[in-house]
């Protein structure tokens, strides 16, 4: 087995993406940091709808060393 990172995309309550393997952890943190940026004119985090609060994560997993479709 091939130890990799799962990056986890939540919105709201709902997992919007776990599909994205990288074979970094430091790649994986500044893709699940990037993804939940915002940009807007919300004043503060506290005044944004829960359903539009977005967190990111990486855990580590395990795949079939001959899968190909992770992120080097």
């Amino acid at each position: 087995m091939l130890h990799v990172f799962l990056l986890i995309v939540l919105l709201g309550e709902a997992t919007i993406s776990s599909d994205m393997y990288f074979e970094s952890l430091e790649r994986c943190n500044w893709f699940a940091a990037n993804i939940v940026k915002r940009y807007g004119n919300y004043g503060s985090i506290h005044s944004l709808p829960a359903e539009h609060k977005s967190t990111a994560y990486c855990k580590p997993v395990k795949i079939d060393p001959k899968v190909t479709g992770y992120y080097r």
